[in-house]
């Protein structure tokens, strides 16, 4: 202080001037933390604010929507849930870090002895100490050289940032998103940055205070969840154009067309808001009044009919989206018509046929019973549905069968039983130019091929001739492979007009028949000409 030589009573003043000193900055530094540990207390509770947010408000709805209107909500709510989930893992990281540090620093909120809060003036040296969060973060407290559990705070920050950026990147309505993650949550600073003689690591918690490292901890968690928040926001934005006010009220009930007596039967009734701005465009109807589409219903005609129709809307982006949409009604007689509705059924007896060894296809009814409830049942063939009133009934043995048909309706159980006659497959017959018996010159027959066919017969059967005899008067006859007649040419050249020439022994594949024994095809006459 005083140049030159100093008595000791000055030495004593100076020394004295320097504790006064020392022990000011002591009390300015004690009040710098307990103010800076008021401030990060505060931060804490705004953090927790938002957690409850997002999850009670926020993430509620964002789940709702997405069940009520998935073409819209379902996939920001599984990308939300995967975001959810790397937020809480980081939130939750950060928190064991503060913990570990809190203990390496000996900071106690509760004294152990007394179980009594402890005023934070006592836990001065603990908030100020450096060394604990030093070693944490650097190896052997060498701020070049980043720690094991650097690396694991920063991998976590960095994967939230990148999932963000990955998943949304494209997408323009969540561009502030993105944005909002690559500043809050980096882990490494700009080369333009104040700081750039220090990286983030080191600026964040290089020989920082542990009440510094704690509030910097607290400002990560703090940041991760307000980018949660912003991620929900984002996505349960309104998709449509703002200018268009869903204002509009009414009551919608949904129910069945047409009931059955005694059949147990729910409506659907709730409320729906609608617009009538003129930016929703509805087709497929007759007119337009206040937001609503009118329809006048076609009723002119017995049976079923629909209306369909879509409905434009112009969304946030400016593209126009549409939604179909579809009705379908019933037509029936009142019941003046029915009372005076005449009419008569006829059938033939004698055509109640199936056919042995094949599939064949059955269709029943019950008055009153839903055709789904219906079931069929026929003692000596196997029978498997072929969807609600149809069958498929392939008879195995026998001549007659019957074929039991039962159901529930309304009024009780009711069951009728049919009778049916079972008939072998027909056995096909050989062609040329689809006809058993032709007549073309002697020339023409190396040219033609040889088929087989069931005629006038209603299911799908085919064959595939593989070969045959071909005969002329006074020549014996010959075997021939395949379909073809060309291999004749030479016993063809003799004939001559009233000559006659004969295909049979007809072998052929069959396609459709199950598993039959396919019969005897009938023989191909030629004529000659």
């Amino acid at each position: 202080m005083a140049q030159g030589k100093q008595t000791p009573r000055q030495k004593m003043i100076n020394l004295m001037y320097l504790v006064f000193i020392a022990m000011m900055a002591l009390n300015i530094d004690a009040e710098i933390i307990r103010s800076y540990y008021d401030s990060t207390q505060s931060l804490k509770a705004t953090r927790l604010l938002t957690e409850a947010k997002n999850t009670d408000i926020f993430e509620v709805t964002l789940e709702a929507k997405a069940a009520t209107v998935p073409d819209t909500y379902a996939q920001p709510w599984e990308q939300y849930k995967v975001l959810k989930g790397k937020i809480d893992d980081l939130v939750s990281h950060v928190d064991d870090v503060k913990g570990k540090l809190e203990t390496d620093s000996e900071f106690f909120l509760i004294d152990p002895k007394t179980k009594k809060p402890v005023d934070i003036s006592d836990t001065y040296t603990a908030l100020n100490n450096n060394v604990a969060v030093t070693q944490y973060f650097f190896t052997d407290g060498d701020e070049t050289k980043a720690s094991k559990n650097a690396e694991a705070l920063k991998s976590k920050m960095d994967d939230v940032r990148n999932y963000i950026t990955t998943t949304f990147g494209n997408n323009e309505n969540l561009k502030s998103l993105v944005d909002r993650a690559n500043d809050a949550l980096k882990t490494e600073y700009s080369k333009t940055n104040v700081l750039e003689d220090k990286n983030w690591l080191q600026s964040k918690f290089y020989h920082q205070p542990l009440i510094a490292a704690i509030s910097n901890l607290e400002i990560i968690q703090n940041d991760a969840r307000n980018v949660q928040s912003d991620a929900l926001a984002l996505m349960l934005q309104e998709k449509v154009d703002a200018s268009i006010k869903f204002n509009q009220y009414d009551a919608i009930v949904k129910a069945p067309v047409d009931v059955v007596q005694g059949t147990a039967t729910e409506a659907t009734v709730y409320l729906a808001s609608y617009s009538n701005s003129d930016k929703i465009k509805i087709s497929g109807v007759s007119r337009t009044e206040n937001g609503k589409g009118i329809v006048s219903l076609n009723t002119s005609g017995l049976g079923e009919k629909s209306i369909s129709g879509t409905i434009t809307v112009d969304m946030a982006n400016g593209e126009p989206v549409s939604i179909p949409y579809t009705h379908t009604y019933n037509v029936i007689a009142g019941q003046k018509e029915v009372q005076y509705e005449t009419g008569a059924t006829i059938s033939a007896d004698k055509m109640n046929v199936l056919y042995r060894g094949l599939e064949n296809p059955i269709s029943g009814a019950i008055l009153g019973v839903d055709n789904s409830k219906l079931s069929l049942s026929a003692p000596g063939a196997n029978v498997k549905s072929a969807g609600a009133g149809k069958w498929i009934v392939t008879p195995t043995t026998g001549n007659s069968i019957k074929l039991t048909l039962s159901g529930s309706g309304p009024r009780g159980n009711s069951s009728q039983t049919f009778d049916f006659r079972i008939k072998g497959v027909p056995a096909p017959q050989g062609q040329i130019r689809d006809r058993p018996v032709v007549s073309m010159p002697a020339t023409s027959i190396s040219k033609q091929l040889v088929t087989a066919t069931i005629p006038d017969f209603d299911f799908p059967v085919s064959f595939t001739v593989t070969g045959f005899k071909f005969k002329v008067a006074g020549r014996a006859a010959t075997y021939i492979t395949g379909n073809r007649l060309e291999s004749v040419e030479g016993m063809t050249r003799t004939l001559r007009s009233g000559d006659a020439a004969w295909i049979f022994d007809i072998e052929a594949t069959a396609s459709g028949l199950g598993n039959q024994r396919l019969k005897n095809i009938s023989p191909v006459v030629i004529n000659i000409q």
